[in-house]
């Protein structure tokens, strides 16, 4: 038994030191000065913010730990309570000086001729037992097509294809007086928590707007989109921050891009690109349009973009992806398309491991922008000490300089993979003499499409 205790505290402490490293390495004491995080008297805020930050590293959340009979932290109830609430800490401010130094560190492992990429989403912040949260709306879950009470949690993230980053955040209330389930307090219009409410109430395409200005600073060429924020509007406003869009468009009969000197929907440009989805693999064509902000959007002020037409792997359907850099290939345009869906992994990891909207249970609006931060520094830590554990250039300059790039798995090396495997099988069969299996391989690679063909023979 004292052996099983003393390897938990060498653990206990382990852990802890890769806290202490994190905050030290990014200088936490001097960030949280210039985020406006002070106290007159009482515990520093310093050692409030690590110890709530491994709560749930150690299985622990607020209220048990508040209310256990053993003190497992240094502080009390109402200090946690007041750290949270507090409307004047800047934690919008506070991500944006730890994630800018993240990303720094972390874009200098990544070569000149990869596309760095933010990407923007939203997702649910559910807090559907709740009854007096400020600002608790019904918000429309697109997954689940329901209704629910929360927040819409729309998230601004930075990835390199290896390592996401969420570098800030807007937790939106329902624009509509109807949809608000519960007003908010009244709050001094000068202050930053004031700020915080008119933003909560702003449109969505306003904050994406916000949100992008703050990353001007941020090395990345494209802003990646699913088809709820690619509407012409938005893209041609992101176009104007000197940004390049790419993201799937809606396939609807409402939305229209000129095309051949005419106005059409996807729909109608699909059916006159010529593109057929009952034949081919993959990307089924390309066409080169224009869009506009507004139908009053004078013709020399349009965007020029390229819509790439997908086979949805899913089903019989096709899919439409836009892009405003129109000189980059259709391959290389999908590819870069496909690093949106590390967002979709970071909000898994929040929801399901870092106890997002689960381990506080405060009632005010600040609360809510506290512990979302505070999630949000906990996946960076972990994206950090992965990035680490993964690329050895991370250990020091030798590596740098002598490792090649952790590059992204291309499919025909993936397909090569396979088709190995199915050799070795054949080889190994004892019903099959070798000339047998090779004659079936062969078989096998003159069926398969062409230019699948020379890029397996490309790889072998």
């Amino acid at each position: 038994m004292s052996n099983i205790i003393s390897v938990c505290e060498d653990n206990e402490q382990a852990f802890q030191s890769r806290i202490d490293r994190f905050f030290h390495h990014l200088k936490l004491s001097n960030v949280l000065q210039k985020c406006n995080f002070y106290k007159e008297s009482g515990f520093p805020c310093v050692n409030v913010l690590k110890e709530l930050f491994a709560l749930v590293f150690r299985g622990k959340n607020l209220y048990r730990t508040l209310t256990a009979q053993r003190q497992e932290i240094s502080f009390g109830k109402n200090t946690a309570y007041r750290f949270l609430n507090c409307g004047h800490f800047n934690w919008e401010k506070l991500l944006k000086i730890f994630m800018g130094r993240l990303v720094g560190e972390v874009d200098k492992l990544t070569a000149n001729d990869r596309q760095s990429v933010l990407i923007f989403d939203d997702s649910l912040l559910s807090r559907n037992r709740s009854k007096k949260v400020e600002l608790l709306a019904k918000v429309f879950d697109h997954t689940s097509h329901k209704f629910f009470k929360g927040f819409r949690m729309l998230t601004m993230g930075w990835s390199d294809g290896n390592t996401f980053l969420p570098l800030g955040f807007n937790l939106l209330s329902a624009s509509k007086d109807e949809n608000v389930l519960f007003e908010a307090n009244r709050q001094d219009g000068r202050t930053l928590a004031h700020q915080r409410r008119v933003r909560a109430r702003s449109n969505t395409n306003d904050v994406v707007i916000d949100l992008l200005k703050t990353a001007k600073d941020i090395p990345a060429r494209y802003v990646l989109f699913d088809s709820w924020f690619t509407m012409p509007q938005t893209v041609v406003r992101v176009k104007h921050e000197k940004r390049d869009v790419i993201g799937m468009t809606r396939i609807t009969e409402k939305v229209y891009y000129q095309y051949q000197d005419q106005w059409l929907d996807v729909k109608r440009i699909y059916e006159q690109s010529g593109a057929e989805s009952s034949t081919g693999h993959g990307i089924l064509g390309s066409v080169t349009v224009r869009l506009r902000e507004d139908k009053k959007t004078p013709d020399d002020e349009l965007i020029d973009a390229k819509i790439v037409f997908v086979r949805d792997k899913r089903s019989d359907k096709w899919l439409a992806i836009l892009s405003t850099d129109t000189e980059i290939d259709d391959e290389e345009i999908v590819r870069i398309y496909g690093k949106r869906w590390d967002i979709e992994v970071f909000f898994k990891v929040c929801k399901s491991y870092l106890a997002l909207a689960k381990e506080f249970q405060g009632r005010s609006f600040d609360m809510q922008v506290a512990t979302t931060a505070i999630v949000f520094l906990r996946y960076a830590m972990l994206a950090l000490e992965s990035r680490k554990a993964n690329d050895d250039r991370t250990i020091g300059d030798l590596f740098y300089y002598l490792r090649e790039e952790m590059a992204d798995i291309q499919f025909s090396q993936s397909l090569m993979l396979l088709v190995d495997t199915l050799r070795h099988v054949l080889n190994d069969m004892p019903t099959l003499s070798e000339k047998l299996a090779n004659e079936i391989m062969d078989s096998f690679l003159n069926a398969i499409p062409h230019p699948l063909k020379q890029r397996l023979l490309l790889c072998a």
